[in-house]
């Protein structure tokens, strides 16, 4: 058995689906410009050099969904699939995807973004099997808070293995593994797996790449 991890940000998608989905709620004026729009913009920058304080964060982009129903945010998140996320989908990202499934391998997207912002662009992706970070709920509602622990940094590889056990699974069940990621924060699962891929990395993993002499390749094109 083989193993295919995907990062799903800048990865298989041309973009930030958390950056993304806090514009949109901005623009819809769910959330207010002015208070909002510079925080999402300095977290995105913390995020790209390594400094994001995932808790911090997190706080930040949990708490809009519990100021909403649920229908509503469901409503919400449809029409941010397809204005938003579907056009940013990478040109490369099915045809990688379909040659992994072809060969067997089991695929799963592992990200920090959460779930609820994440399913329907996995589903769209074709791929059944997502870890990402949970937000709480009660009664079918967000709570605004985080449940477990965030799929973020070395939090990717708990998440993984709890992933794995939860299914009879263990590191030792794949003779091969590969995972593709575009950045310096999933250094911690890239050393773990047998074959790490950089796409389109930022330049802090480009140079690790290069200098440990990993695939860099692209999906932004066919």
């Amino acid at each position: 058995m083989k193993l295919a991890l995907f990062d799903l940000d800048n990865t298989l998608i041309a973009g930030d689906s958390d950056f993304e989905w806090a514009q949109f709620l901005i623009e819809k004026k769910a959330l207010d410009r002015e208070l909002h729009e510079a925080k999402n913009l300095e977290f995105y920058e913390q995020y790209k050099t390594g400094t994001l304080d995932i808790h911090e964060f997190l706080d930040f982009q949990l708490k809009p969904l519990s100021r909403h129903p649920r229908n509503q945010l469901e409503e919400w998140r449809r029409e941010f699939m397809g204005k938003k996320i579907k056009p940013l989908i990478a040109p490369g990202a099915r045809a990688l995807i379909e040659k992994h499934r072809l060969d067997g391998d089991l695929c799963i997207i592992i990200t920090a973004t959460n779930s609820f912002v994440t399913q329907p662009i996995s589903a769209a992706l074709g791929i059944e099997h997502l870890i990402a970070t949970d937000p709480e709920e009660r009664d079918g509602e967000f709570t605004g808070k985080v449940t477990g622990t965030p799929s973020f940094r070395e939090g990717k590889i708990k998440r993984l293995e709890d992933w794995l056990n939860k299914h009879n699974l263990t590191w030792l069940s794949f003779l091969q593994s590969w995972f593709y990621s575009d950045s310096l924060n999933d250094l911690p699962l890239l050393n773990k797996v047998t074959h790490p891929v950089a796409v389109d990395p930022d330049d802090t993993l480009k140079k690790h790449a290069e200098s440990n002499g990993w695939p860099v390749i692209s999906l932004r094109s066919n």
